[in-house]
């Protein structure tokens, strides 16, 4: 009965030690060249997905400010 209240009072100290400890990660960073090389390239794709993004708030803004949709706006519909 010792026995099992040692190994339970070790298991114990070993989840407050897991606790209070800090768990490390290794994180591996992905390096993604900043230059523009001409065709499919992580900056291109990058660049790309941000105008698109500042065109989506641009709708959006343009949408709140008029009152109209975006379409009967721009004289499409």
């Amino acid at each position: 009965m010792t026995s099992n209240q040692e190994q339970n009072n070790q298991e114990d100290m070993d989840l407050e030690k897991t606790n209070s400890e800090e768990i490390k990660i290794e994180e591996q960073s992905i390096e993604i060249e900043d230059r523009y090389k001409f065709g499919w390239s992580n900056y291109s794709e990058i660049t790309n997905g941000r105008f698109a993004m500042l065109g989506f708030v641009a709708i959006i803004l343009i949408e709140l400010i008029s009152q109209k949709s975006f379409l009967n706006w721009a004289g499409i519909f």
